[in-house]
């Protein structure tokens, strides 16, 4: 489309009154674009919303959207090694679409643990730093069990070949390379940041009703 854009339509020899535009699966494939933009900005919003109702808290929702740059990023890295090393993939929608599917499943690592050190804090009456470390500690197995099952599970998306599977490569490269580049940072941005705005929590001892 840019192409026609650019290097046909100037071109093209009109007469007095006529003009070319794209149309058809060209133009709604223009707008879907768009629509898919706002639905990923929407989706934040909402795990936003949700995350803050939860833990009844405006802050500790925006460290944890802070894990879907990392994926983000880690789905270009992905689609980018699947166009060098298996085959030539275009940014489609069922691609642009993994971003979005992206914003619900890498939050629930840090997720896991802000709210575990949370707990450690409100129950168990640990200092600050050291209920980060123990919650890092206690949720390391489970969020790295949790990713590679999901990683491996949508490796046959990518690798596979046959008829038909060029439609969904790119879903699976997005959702692949976000998942494991989310996964191997977040241990490592969560936690620090975590440790700034944890500090106003009051160390309590009692048990969660």
């Amino acid at each position: 489309m840019e192409w026609l854009n650019q290097e046909i339509l100037p071109i093209a020899n009109l007469k007095e009154g006529m003009s070319i535009r794209l149309a058809g699966t060209a133009d709604q494939l223009t707008e879907t674009v768009g629509a898919l933009q706002w639905n990923f900005i929407l989706a934040v919003v909402i795990t936003y919303l949700l995350m803050a109702a939860l833990f009844g808290n405006f802050i500790y929702p925006i460290i944890i959207l802070l894990t879907v740059p990392l994926a983000t990023a880690g789905g270009f890295v992905g689609l980018q090694m699947t166009n060098l090393l298996i085959a030539p993939q275009a940014l489609d929608i069922l691609t642009m679409l993994g971003f979005i599917i992206l914003v619900g499943i890498v939050v629930n690592n840090a997720i896991l643990i802000v709210h575990q050190s949370l707990n450690f804090i409100r129950y168990q009456g640990l200092e600050h730093m050291a209920a980060i470390k123990e919650a890092v500690r206690t949720r390391l197995r489970p969020i790295y069990m949790s990713s590679l099952t999901s990683i491996f599970g949508m490796m046959p998306l990518v690798l596979m070949p046959g008829p038909g599977s060029e439609m969904y490569r790119g879903l699976g490269s997005v959702i692949t390379g976000g998942l494991l580049f989310s996964t191997l940072f977040v241990i490592f941005v969560i936690p620090p940041l975590l440790s700034y705005v944890i500090k106003m929590e009051k160390i309590g001892g009692k048990e969660p009703e």
